[in-house]
Formats: structure tokens, C-alpha cells, sequence
């Protein structure tokens, strides 16, 4: 099995917990270790078991996977994605990280448009959404993880951060960022799906979500942000879907929503806002 090159910025999570001296993992066969002989498999369909013990209750159900995977594939959300691309290529890119990366259509879109050299890292907690961000881009090294952990990478590896729609970990993604690399965060505005929101009992936009967001990133310098607006078609099985991914799908069931009126358009407003990791000082 070919190593991807991203193989070389990861840490071993046992010997970080323990501050072990030496960290890095090393590909041996179908599998990546350390030097103290933790080792995690890489499975078959490409992607890399790092998570261990009980998985997190936030993370997504194969459901809300697959109805996502329907929904980003049908190109509703080409718009955003070519929007995130025209960001991140303005900044130094060698090497990403998206963060709660669900199937890899961001990060995936991402590495086509930016191309070589650039390396692609994704991690996800739901183990179906890392099997199909392997396969999203040659290009992606997908592994599972939770964000609200310490992240199995080495420091100052990482030149951008990607979070779309995902929780955010501030002292992580400083850590694992180079000086002068940056975090680019995707979050939805007020008026986002408010069809959707207003034909079913869709979880609500936090009205405090800027709020939290600088709080989470109070460390970094804000450099920049625009919104992207756009009116989204939906066919009946599309709105479904485009429900069914997000966490709403945790408190609605299919008879209620398929019950409900369901508009044939959606707004889709979000923000996307970067954020600079200060230089250190020489």
C-alpha cells in the first residue's frame, strides 16, 4: 500500500497523551506505528483507524452520511465549494486540514481545483463518512478522529485549516497551524435554508453563533470574511436529504418531514471567514 505524504505530519495519540519524546507514526505495511509500537490499521477501503474507545455521540449516523453524500453529489452546494477554492487559493495551501470533513466533497473539491502539490488531510468521527472521503481525491490521507480532541498531528504542520458547519477546537487549530497559516470557518448566516426552517422543526441558527465563533478563535487575527448567497432548487427527495444531514435528523422523523409541506427553494446564505495565526517572533 502507497503511503500518502500527510502520513508524515501525524503524531501517535497514545505517546501525545503520555509525552512520550518521539511521536511519529511510520508506515509499516497495512498499518502505522510508532516507535514505542502503538499501531493503527489502515483499512481497506483507504482510510485511517485512529479513533479508539466508545464514539462520540455527536458524531453523524450512517443515515445522516448517506443522505448528505445524495445531497453534496446532486451539485446543490457547488457554489459554496467553489467559493471555499477561490479563498483558499489565495493563501499558502501545501498543506490542508478539514476538520469534521463528512464525505471529503469540500476538502476533495478543494485538492482538484488547487492541484499538486498540495496534501489533504480530513477527519471525521462517523467511520462511513472517513471511507468516502478516502476516496474523494487520490490526494486526501482520511482518518477518524474528534475534534474535541488533541489532534494526532504534529505542531506547526498544517498551512490551512478547513471547518465548514463543524465544531470548532481554537488551541488545536492554532497548534497544529504554521506561523502565518490560517483557519477558514464556513458558518451559516440568519436567513439560511429559512424555507426549510419555517416548513418544519429544523434545529435553529443560534443567534450568538459570531459570538461563539470569536470566542473559540480569540487567539487568532480575523483577516477577512464575505457571504455567499444563492437560491438552492429543491426536489421533494433533495429537501429531505438536505434535512436529513444535518442535525435535525436527531430529533425528526421521516413521517413528520415527508408529512410537511416542503418548499421546492431554499436560500442558502453562509459566511466564510479566515482567520491568520500570528508570526512568531524570530
Amino acid at each position: 500500500m502507497t503511503a500518502h505524504p500527510a502520513y508524515d505530519l501525524l503524531r501517535c495519540p497514545v505517546c501525545a497523551r503520555r509525552g512520550e519524546p518521539d511521536q511519529r507514526l511510520h508506515v509499516h505495511g497495512s498499518q502505522v506505528a510508532c516507535a514505542h509500537r502503538h499501531s493503527f490499521n489502515i483499512a481497506r477501503q483507504g482510510y485511517l483507524s485512529l479513533l479508539s474507545g466508545p464514539a462520540p455521540t455527536s458524531g453523524d449516523s450512517t443515515d445522516m452520511v448517506l443522505a448528505r453524500d445524495r445531497f453534496l453529489a446532486s451539485g446543490a452546494y457547488a457554489p459554496l465549494k467553489d467559493s471555499l477554492a477561490e479563498v483558499v487559493a489565495t493563501l499558502p495551501h501545501t498543506h490542508l486540514l478539514d476538520v469534521g470533513c463528512g464525505t471529503g466533497y469540500y476538502l476533495g473539491g478543494l485538492m482538484e481545483t488547487l492541484g499538486a502539490p498540495t496534501v489533504g488531510l480530513g477527519f471525521d468521527t462517523a467511520t462511513r463518512a472517513v471511507r468516502l472521503a478516502a476516496r474523494a481525491h487520490p490526494d486526501i490521507t482520511a482518518f477518524t478522529w474528534d475534534v474535541f480532541r488533541d489532534f494526532p498531528l504534529m505542531d506547526s504542520t498544517i498551512d490551512v485549516v478547513l471547518d465548514v458547519f463543524s465544531p470548532r477546537n481554537g488551541p488545536e487549530f492554532y497548534r497544529v497551524l504554521a506561523p502565518g497559516g490560517h483557519t477558514v470557518v464556513v458558518t451559516p448566516e440568519p436567513q439560511h435554508l429559512q424555507e426549510l426552517r419555517a416548513s418544519t422543526e429544523m434545529v435553529g441558527i443560534d443567534p450568538r453563533k459570531d459570538e461563539r465563533l470569536n470566542r473559540a478563535l480569540h487567539m487568532f487575527e480575523s483577516v477577512g470574511e464575505s457571504v455567499i448567497s444563492y437560491d438552492c432548487k429543491l426536489t421533494p427527495d433533495l429537501a429531505r436529504d438536505l434535512i436529513f444531514m444535518t442535525p435535525s435528523a436527531r430529533h425528526l422523523s421521516t413521517e413528520t418531514v415527508t408529512g410537511s409541506q416542503l418548499p421546492t427553494s431554499a436560500t442558502v446564505a453562509v459566511k466564510i471567514s479566515v482567520w491568520r495565526k500570528p508570526t512568531e517572533r524570530q
